[in-house]
């Protein structure tokens, strides 16, 4: 059984400092930021269940709320904060340096795990931090949302939709032609956008412990140009 330590832990940030769940297994070669959707917190059950997978492989995670409890009740009135995509990315990008200014964290690769919105605000996060951000991965995400940013991202990206997510597929079909970088689409049979389907869930944090392993290691120069 492969043992790890968690904890709380208070991620300060431009404007504020945010509240997360960081988890490190003994010897984890990368830690993944998650990014939740709209309208969800660090406490997403499906991200959970996503992030305990990875520790269970031996992969460390950071769960922590992109918005503070006072934004997160102007988000719960106007929506608006939620798709903010600029203002998501950023904050992934501080506790994405404060990961680097911190002794026992700064030596393991990083990577980012996106829901929904979240997978828009990653992928804008990872393209403007091409040396740093390992691998992407994204759950019924909406890669769409990072627009201008898709040409940019060159940290290899994979992207999980459901079968019966008509949308989100084609939005994310729509995304890899616009990518450079390595990207893949992967299709659940049956699943729906929340994955609520028996084992859907699972198969996402197969394929997502996979694809974070196998780019845990160091980059080639000519994959961060």
């Amino acid at each position: 059984m492969i043992t790890a330590t968690s904890f709380e832990v208070k991620i300060p940030t431009e404007a504020a400092t945010l509240d997360g769940t960081l988890t490190v297994p003994h010897g984890a070669p990368i830690l993944v930021l998650f990014a939740h959707g709209s309208g969800s917190s660090r406490f997403s059950p499906r991200n959970l269940f996503v992030a305990h997978s990875l520790n269970d492989a031996g992969i460390g995670t950071l769960l922590f709320d992109l918005l503070t409890r006072q934004e997160e009740a102007l988000d719960a009135r106007t929506g608006r904060l939620r798709f903010d995509i600029g203002l998501l990315a950023k904050r992934l990008g501080d506790a994405t340096d404060w990961i680097s200014r911190e002794e026992g964290l700064n030596e393991l690769a990083v990577g980012y795990f996106g829901a929904s919105t979240g997978a828009g605000a990653a992928l804008v996060a990872a393209a403007g931090r091409p040396a740093q951000i390992t691998a992407v991965v994204s759950r019924g995400g909406r890669p769409d949302l990072a627009n201008g940013a898709l040409p940019q991202v060159t940290a290899p990206t994979l992207l999980i939709v459901g079968s019966e997510d008509h949308l989100a597929a084609e939005l994310n079909e729509d995304a890899r032609e616009r990518m450079r970088c390595e990207v893949r689409i992967e299709i659940i049979p049956g699943a729906t956008h929340l994955f609520e389907e028996p084992g859907a869930l699972d198969e996402v944090a197969r394929l997502a412990s996979d694809w974070f392993r196998s780019h845990a290691g160091p980059r080639e120069p000519s994959q961060m140009e």
